[in-house]
């Protein structure tokens, strides 16, 4: 009853006014990184594509949706989805000086985590709605990889 008062007080007063604006703040990065995970998920099914409509070889279409399940921890192709997060590094030293927050380190490693988190899903959804090996016609096995890399991205 003591600490209430003052701490609705000090909250009132000097977090929430700001809270909308560092929200929106920190969101550009975040967004931008996931808005790039979502671009090299799209690359990635686009080559697959492409190169089974070059070669028509189901068996090396079974080896590139291998590889694309690899994705999420292929680190060279997924720095660039990290590296847009590395951006809040700036943005939450200011906070970290005004609202005394720690482990800013941690807040952008949590980010990163929840990016591979969202390509293995999207991976994992890809391979459980396209299977290879269901598919009859090799004519028509682009056009279904383009459905459901349409249906995992959305």
């Amino acid at each position: 009853a003591t600490v209430s008062e003052p701490a609705q007080k000090c909250c009132t007063e000097h977090i929430q006014p700001f809270l909308a604006s560092i929200l929106e703040e920190l969101m550009g990065p975040v967004s931008s990184g996931f808005t790039e995970v979502r671009s090299l998920f799209d690359k990635e099914v686009n080559e697959i594509i492409q190169d089974f409509q070059n070669t028509s070889d189901i068996m090396k279409l079974k080896e590139n949706v291998d590889q694309l399940m690899k994705l999420p921890f292929n680190s060279v192709k997924m720095e660039p989805c990290y590296l847009k997060v590395n951006l809040l590094q700036e943005l939450l030293q200011d906070l970290k000086s005004r609202f005394k927050i720690y482990n800013v380190d941690f807040v952008i490693q949590r980010t990163q985590n929840f990016m591979q988190e969202l390509m293995e899903n999207a991976v994992y959804t890809f391979e459980q709605l396209f299977s290879p090996s269901h598919q009859a016609d090799s004519a028509k096995v682009a056009t279904s990889i383009e459905k459901v890399k349409l249906r995992v991205l959305k």
